[in-house]
């Protein structure tokens, strides 16, 4: 892992910190081609190049989204197409929602998959 990455886990202060690293442990074993990088500051996952999710901690609380990338949406002509994205507030004192997350990113894994030779097909374009 990336140094700044490392970093931005353990500058955040118990039990975010913990939180935060069962998030990502929880993300990453979810399938072996989910990648971690650094992206607008915070965690952020990615599969085939597509974006996938993310970890955020503001002020007090505890984030996990999850992102349909444009390029899996259907928009109408003459509009900008936007990434799409949901979020969930966890807090570090209860239970991780664990099937909740993988279920979630089961379903975007799926959906890159099966659109997979279209959105090559239209990157050509």
């Amino acid at each position: 892992m990336n140094s700044k990455l490392e970093n931005y886990y353990l500058s955040k202060p118990e039990p975010y910190q913990g939180c935060l690293l069962a998030l990502r442990d929880i993300i990453l074993n979810a399938h072996a081609g989910i990648v971690h990088e650094r992206k607008f500051q915070i965690p952020f996952f990615s599969y085939r190049g597509m974006k996938l999710g993310y970890l955020w901690l503001n002020k007090k609380k505890l984030m996990i989204g999850f992102c349909t990338d444009k390029r899996l949406l259907h928009f109408p002509e003459n509009v900008k197409p936007k990434d799409r994205y949901e979020s969930f507030q966890i807090d570090p004192e209860q239970d991780i929602p664990v099937e909740m997350i993988l279920e979630k990113i089961n379903t975007y894994i799926s959906a890159i998959n099966t659109n997979r030779a279209r959105i090559a097909e239209n990157d050509r374009e």
